[in-house]
């Protein structure tokens, strides 16, 4: 199955693009730390990853991808600002593209507008692509906190869309998580789910992406 006549994609960041599993969960330990609390294994933090900082922080703070409500939310601003603080630092240390990404999107940015949507707060963003000689191959780019909403609302998708004049149905979003799939769902676009990224444990398949791909190069095959 081929979708075509897309002129415009939309990737994820973290998850999909690049495997920033590990410095962000040697930031939230740190912080965790820092604040006197216990840390956890790297491989629990992985599944929180994928709703922005703010949710990884609180997430940190209640020990469970389900958040405690309880918590207060001054508590959690100041548990983020140490958390931003030490990420900053930490922002490639271990991050590194997926295999054939860089090579994939390439060959992609000779005939397709490339953009990325990303929960991740704005000012990172950069950053890490310069990082990973990544900067000069995407026409735009939204944090998760360059609009009033977020992913899994389709604003920022749309928001893209508008922008470069390209209608919904020309498009698509690829993304290893269901907030990017959610997204795409919610205004009807086309989307590719990565199975390798972070997903809270579930199988991207449960969202009812377009297509779903194990290997990030196999997006030239659907194109």
């Amino acid at each position: 199955m081929k979708i075509n006549n897309k002129k415009l994609i939309i990737f994820d960041l973290d998850g999909t693009l690049i495997n920033s599993a590990l410095d962000l969960a040697i930031s939230i330990n740190e912080m965790l730390e820092k604040i006197g609390h216990k840390k956890f294994d790297e491989k629990i933090i992985h599944n929180w990853v994928g709703n922005g900082a703010y949710t990884l922080v609180w997430r940190a703070l209640s020990g469970t991808k389900e958040v405690d409500r309880s918590i207060d939310e001054t508590e959690i601003n100041e548990a983020l600002d140490i958390f931003l603080e030490i990420y900053e630092k930490n922002l490639c240390i271990a991050t590194k593209p997926y295999d054939d990404v860089l090579n994939t999107l390439e060959k992609l940015n000779e005939n397709y507008i490339l953009t990325i949507v990303t929960n991740k707060p704005f000012k990172f963003v950069t950053p890490i692509l310069e990082k990973l000689h990544m900067n000069g191959l995407f026409k735009y780019i939204l944090g998760g906190d360059s609009l009033e909403e977020k992913k899994p609302n389709p604003l920022p998708l749309k928001y893209i869309c508008k922008k470069f004049d390209v209608k919904i149905e020309s498009a698509v979003m690829v993304g290893d998580s269901k907030n990017d799939i959610l997204a795409a769902n919610a205004c009807n676009m086309d989307s590719i789910g990565v199975t390798y990224g972070y997903n809270y444990g579930e199988h991207i398949t449960l969202y009812k992406p377009t297509i779903v791909i194990d290997n990030f190069k196999d997006i030239l095959k659907y194109l």
